[in-house]
Parts: structure tokens; sequence; C-alpha cells
């Protein structure tokens, strides 16, 4: 099982992936990654801090990107070469995050593809913006 190639993606296709934040997720990522910043997992220290309450890690939410450029929009086989992030405001347990990757150039003699990336909240505030270069897979010859 293969995405789609470079011949199959048109400007504009995109894709969205959403998943609420639990307490886990973020025990999880810290663990996983080693990121133990107290804004994530120390509820006291994070009540002094300027967003008065446990935040998610920011790679968490770009994570969601990459779940979509690998499984969705290209797809299976696809090569994550690039991204740009700005993180714009914070995600806490609970909020319902919904990752968006559309299509914006194609370049075809390169095989490389560029999209939009977005990540929203349930409230339709952008959480994070930014941009991707991936490398669509082949067709199977």
């Amino acid at each position: 099982m293969t995405g789609k190639t470079i011949e199959q993606i048109r400007v504009g296709d995109a894709e969205e992936f959403a998943k609420t934040i639990s307490e886990s997720d973020i025990y999880l990522y810290a663990g996983i990654t080693g990121d133990f910043n107290p804004a994530h997992i120390n509820q006291a220290y994070a009540e002094k801090t300027f967003f008065k309450n446990r935040i998610a890690h920011g790679m968490l939410t770009a994570g969601f990107i990459s779940a979509i450029l690998g499984t969705l929009l290209p797809g299976p086989g696809t090569i994550y070469m690039r991204q740009e992030l700005k993180f714009m405001a914070p995600v806490q347990i609970g909020d319902t995050i919904t990752a968006r990757a559309e299509v914006a150039e194609i370049i075809p003699e390169k095989n490389r593809v560029i999209m939009k990336t977005t990540c929203t909240n349930q409230e339709g505030t952008v959480v994070l913006d930014g941009e991707a270069l991936v490398s669509p897979p082949k067709a199977l010859r």
C-alpha cells in the first residue's frame, strides 16, 4: 500500500486528523521524548506561568501533521523533508486539536510537494501554523 504519487496530487488537496488531548498523552509524550518541562507535567508550577495551567508539548501537536503526511496525504511511502512551525496558542488538556495539511505547491521535476500545515482547537483558534516539504512515494513498477 502506497500513498498518492506526484501525478495523483493536485493543489488544494487536503486531509485532516483530529484528537482530544488527554493527560496521559502529555505524560506519554514526556516519557518518550524526555521532555519533562514542568510547564507540561507539574500543575503547581504551571499555575505560576503565563498560561496558568499545564499545556501540551508543541511538538506533540506538530506530530498530528506527521500523521496526516505519513498515512493520508500523500500517505504511506512519503518522505517528510522539512517543517516550519509557528506555535500560535497553547494547547491544554481536553482541547480537541484538528490538524490539516493542504497541498500548496507541486514541484514535479523534483518530486516535491509543499504543504500548508495548521492545527486548530475546538474553538477554531489556530494553535500551530506552518509549512511542510515532502517527497511523495513513487509509482510502483
